[in-house]
This record gives C-alpha cells, structure tokens and sequence, in this order.
C-alpha cells in the first residue's frame, strides 16, 4: 500500500476583538459534509470558519466567517421538494442571557460558492424569526450546552437544561428562503450521552446502550380523524362527488395526516386524502396517494424518551433484553459516546471504555416489531474519535479509528451476512462481525479530530495543522 500525506496550511484563525491582548484563538474541532465537500472550523472561542469547498492542493481564506458565541453546529441537506440538494449550515447560540435560543440557517449558494443567511418562516408561537439577528428566536432556555444534530430534512435539538430533544423538519420554499417545522419533543428522564439522526432513525447514547427512535412516527405528527360521509371543500360547499384536493402548508409542514394525508383546510378542521409515507434507503419520504377521505386536526408528537407506546427501542450493550422494565444498569456502565452510520442497517456505537459495538437494525421501520441487535468488535486500540463514510453498496467497509493520541487506524469491517431482516433462523447478533487493522498512521501531533473524505482519504486536525492522508 502506498499512504500519500498532504499536510494542508490553515489560515490565521478570525481575530474579532483587537484590542484583547490574547493571541488569536486556535482550531479546536470540525465538521465535514461529504455530499458539497464543505467544511467548517471551529475555533476555541466558539467562532466558526466556513468553506463551501476545499481541495487537498489549496486552502483558500475562508468565505464566511461566523462569530462568536456559538454552542453547537450541524450540516443539514434538503432534498425536497426540490430534485437538486440543497445544503444548510445550522447553528446554535445563547439569546438575552440564555433565556432564548438563536438558530441560525446559512443556505450554500452553488453560483457564489458561500454560504449566506437564510430567511426563515415558522407558524409556531414559540418560534419567530428576527431579520435583525437573521435567525430563528426559540422560545427555551439554553442553558449550558445544546446538541446540534443534521440529516436530510429533519434536524434534532437537545437541551440538557431543559431535558428535552426537539425534532424538527425543514423545507426549501424559493431563493434564500426556508421553512421551518416542529414536529415533535422528547422529555428525557435519564442522561443523554451522544445523539444522532441518520437514515430515518433518532439514535440516544445512554448509559449500557442506546435507544432507537423511528424518525417517520415523529415526524408525521399525530392526527385525530374523524369518518366524514360528505367532504368539504375550500369554499366551504359539501361535495359528494371526488374534489380536487391541493397541498397546502400545514402546521407540522412536512408530512400531512397520520399517513402523510395529504390535506386541504376548513376552519380549524382539515379534509384528507390518506397517503402512505415509506423512508427510502437515503432517508427520503416517498408518498402514494389513496382514495380516502377524513377530517383531522394536526399537532405535534409528545413523549417520554422510555415511551412505552411501542416507538422506541433500547438496546443494551451486554442485556439482550429489550423489555424496559427488566433493564438493570450496572453501577458502573459504559455509556454510548458515538454514533456512526455504516449504512442504512448498520450503525457503528463507540462506548466511553472505547469499545467498538454493532448496532443492526431492519431496512424497514414496524415500531417494536423492529428487530434490533448490538455486537461488539474486536480491536486492540481504545477508540476515542471515530470516522466512517456510509456505503450500502458493500459488505466490507473502511473505518478510522483514534485514540486521540497519536495513531490513527484504518480497519475493514466485514459482517457475514449480518443485515438483520435476513429471515435465517440464526441471530444476526450472533453472526461473526471481522475487523482487521489496514494501515496504521501515526501524528507527531495529538488527533483531535478526523473526517473520512472518502473510503480511502482521511481528514485528520492536530493541535494546530491539518493533514490529509489518502491510501491506495
């Protein structure tokens, strides 16, 4: 094998108060979108710089630079209704003292290569957005610390303050400007470690294991229909015949009804079409209409993170038992730190003991009918920084691993036939899941942090330089 390095030279971090007599803040971490190659820098002063773009041969002053205070970020791709992906930059900051949040949205202009601020329209009472801080004023406490956390169309917030996470939709309207929805919240009544959205599931890090929510019952609202004999239209006539029914914008926004109906308005009431909604293997709804006719009223999902209604699952890290009431976690316990998708059925769970765990899940979604199932791995490094680019197209797959200290490991992960909807009669937890190290890097730096910009390249932070590896 042959390891070509590139050490990349990074430009003089933002100075936003001349006159503090401190040296300029440092790179601290960053985040990587593997979709439009952006890429953002975060500073130890919680300022961000953001690139649109970069290439291993050059890196150019950054094109937008935002300032501080910022608490958490994420990338967030929109791939509706519009054919072309669109790519949002999310961030978060305290507001009058903490007693708000800020959310602002930057849009990736593809024409300009930058990203610039998004105009925002929301239909909540706790949400407004403010042109003069180009962003979207959340009504909560900040408090601390928030989580960030971005896949296709939905984004989920966490406060510990208030021990909530909020799931939200987003949807590309015209130009700069975007739509934003709640769809719904979950009451955390024990410590969240790690959350990720990803491939149509909300995944918590807890104590011994995580928790999986299906994202499609959160999203799509909750409905209280009621039978209708006669359909009303939008003028307010009765209709027996078929009416032509329009989408319109509703409260929840992105999917309408209890099946994703597909709606049109009548007072505080809503005359539906019924629709089923599938998650495609990227995480994209796909809809079918049916002929049916219902009247429903719209909100937003409400629940408990140990809900029992049959929507989230927890699966252990040494309990094969999913059933909550039976769950013991050891005085002691390992918490789920990590997440990182393999593919649409396959999740990669890194522990605070720096143990490596295979999550499997079924490559469609039936509530606590799903099958879910961990496996450890085998490695001899305690991983602190994790780093995978999704692949569903093989059943061998590259992933970086680090200790945080100086040596980065590339190891190909290769389950035997592990996918778990398989119908054998053999457990897919059981099924022999094969690491084997590839290569090995080793930093003059510690790591602080790495991004796999494809199977083969990595992205690797030091303290103070960056460096790209590509192996071949």
């Amino acid at each position: 094998m042959v390891v070509e390095a590139h050490q990349l030279f990074l430009p003089k971090p933002p100075f936003f108060s001349p006159s503090f007599p401190s040296p300029p803040p440092h790179f601290s971490s960053f985040l990587f979108d593997p979709s439009s190659f952006s890429l953002a820098l975060f500073h130890s002063d919680s300022s961000i710089s953001l690139y649109s773009s970069f290439s291993l041969s050059s890196f150019p002053p950054p094109q937008t630079t935002l300032p501080p205070p910022i608490s958490a970020a994420t990338f967030l791709l929109l791939r509706n209704p519009n054919p072309n992906p669109i790519t949002l930059f999310l961030i978060s900051s305290p507001l009058s003292g903490g007693s708000s949040i800020l959310l602002r949205f930057y849009i990736l202009n593809t024409a300009r290569k930058a990203f610039t601020p998004a105009k925002v329209v929301c239909n909540h009472s706790d949400l407004k957005f403010d042109p003069s801080k180009l962003g979207v004023v959340f009504r909560v406490s900040h408090g601390v610390s928030v989580k960030l956390v971005g896949d296709i169309n939905v984004f989920a917030l966490y406060s510990i303050l208030n021990g909530k996470i909020w799931v939200f939709a987003v949807k590309h309207l015209e130009g700069e400007e975007l739509k934003l929805m709640k769809c719904a919240v979950i009451d955390c009544l024990l410590p969240v470690f790690s959350i990720s959205v990803s491939f149509g599931f909300l995944i918590l890090g807890e104590d011994n294991g995580i928790r999986v929510f299906p994202l499609r019952p959160l999203v799509k609202g909750r409905v209280k229909k009621e039978k209708n004999g006669s359909k009303k239209s939008l003028n307010g006539g009765l209709e027996k015949d078929k009416m032509e029914i329009k989408k319109l914008p509703l409260r929840n926004g992105m999917i309408n009804g209890i099946n994703g109906d597909v709606c049109s308005v009548d007072g505080s009431k809503l005359t539906c079409v019924e629709t089923e909604l599938k998650f495609a293997s990227n995480g994209v709804l796909d809809e079918r209409i049916e002929n049916h006719t219902e009247s429903a009223k719209l909100r937003f999902v409400r629940l408990r993170q140990d809900s029992r209604e049959g929507i989230a699952n927890f699966v252990a890290f040494k309990n094969k038992d999913d059933n909550f009431e039976s769950i013991k976690i050891p005085a002691k316990s390992a918490k789920a730190t990590g997440m990182q998708a393999l593919s649409s059925t396959k999740f990669l769970i890194l522990d605070s003991e720096g143990n490596l765990h295979m999550l499997f899940l079924a490559s469609s979604v039936h509530g606590s009918e799903t099958p879910y199932h961990m496996k450890q791995l085998t490695h001899n490094m305690k991983v602190r920084k994790l780093a995978v680019l999704p692949d569903s197209s093989t059943r061998s797959q590259t992933v970086w691993m680090s200790d945080a200290l100086h040596s980065v490991h590339m190891i190909a992960v290769t389950d035997i036939d592990a996918s778990a909807n398989q119908t054998d009669s053999k457990d897919p937890a059981e099924k022999l899941v094969h690491t084997s190290v590839v290569q090995a890097i080793f930093s003059s730096e510690k790591v602080q942090e790495i991004a796999a910009l494809s199977a083969n390249t990595i992205l690797l932070l030091g303290q103070g330089s960056m460096f790209a590896y590509a192996i071949s």
